[in-house]
């Protein structure tokens, strides 16, 4: 059985979380949620409230518990970007890019 849940259009770099969530990819859900607790970043948040939904959407569904899943898939993709632009040398102008993510993860019940 797999619950699923996603998160869109996150104002963080989805270069910023991919490391984050190769640490937790294929792990127990209940050990990714507390390793992200702890690491002190703030980028965190949203993958931890993420992952906490599924587990919320599988405790509703099949009542199980955050020990008895695994993180099976969990990828970010790239959102829109947001371009805007700010004065810069030599009176030309700079383009920044605010770069946001769409986040995914699918938890499997483990058969124990």
């Amino acid at each position: 059985m797999q619950f699923h849940a996603k998160a869109r259009f996150i104002r963080i770099s989805p270069y910023k979380l991919r490391p984050l969530i190769d640490v937790v990819r294929g792990k127990n859900a209940a050990y990714a949620l507390a390793w992200l607790s702890t690491y002190p970043v703030k980028r965190v948040v949203p993958i931890k409230k993420m992952i906490e939904s599924a587990v919320a959407n599988a405790r509703q569904k099949q009542s199980v518990d955050a020990r008895d899943l695994v993180i099976k898939t969990i990828f970010i993709d790239q959102g829109p970007i947001i371009r805007y632009f700010k004065p810069g040398a030599m009176g030309r102008a700079n383009v920044y890019r605010k770069r946001l993510s769409h986040m995914n993860v699918v938890l499997e019940l483990v058969n124990t």
